[in-house]
């Protein structure tokens, strides 16, 4: 009879540990409901196509999340957002996006003399889904940029630099 008893006692407690074993590895996976696109927006004072010491970042830069089916090309959604003081933007996007191409977009500058896009610099491809083993759902994207009509003053010395490391190489 007392080994009966233990028996049940084991088989119960084993059924227990199974259940809570169960239950825990539920709670370990990420509940994702989403993901966040960061980037910033920079304003190219120096017109020189890439960011300089001279680049400022914009505050106020409207700028857009767009995802199109990869088969059709037909857009999906868009998110909106706005960069913050430091010029970075966070906007946040529902849903995984596997089969489709998604990229961050410029829509506008707040500053007037500096809301020309830098060409091959208006957009950059953003990867939304977790299944290419990054764990977090912050993706970040590269730098978007404007320009000004008119280099600064400054901007000769500081792109003959870019040419002077050019020569040693």
């Amino acid at each position: 009879m007392a080994s009966l008893r233990a028996s049940l006692l084991l088989a119960a407690a084993l059924c227990a540990l199974a259940a809570s074993g169960a239950a825990a590895s539920r709670d370990l996976r990420p509940l994702r409901t989403g993901f966040i696109v960061r980037g910033r927006v920079w304003c190219d004072t120096c017109r020189a196509g890439f960011e300089t010491p001279a680049s400022t970042y914009i505050a106020g830069a409207k700028v857009r999340v767009d995802c199109r089916s990869k088969t059709t090309g037909v857009q999906s959604c868009s998110y909106e957002g706005h960069t913050d003081h430091t010029g970075t933007y966070n906007i946040l996007v529902t849903d995984e996006h596997e089969h489709e191409l998604c990229e961050s977009v410029l829509v506008s500058s707040p500053d007037m003399r500096c809301a020309t896009t830098v060409p091959g610099r208006e957009r950059a491809p953003v990867f939304l889904t977790s299944n290419n083993g990054v764990t977090s759902n912050v993706r970040t994207a590269n730098a978007l940029g404007f320009q000004q009509d008119v280099a600064l003053s400054r901007c000769a010395q500081i792109l003959k630099m870019y040419e002077d490391e050019d020569d040693r190489v």
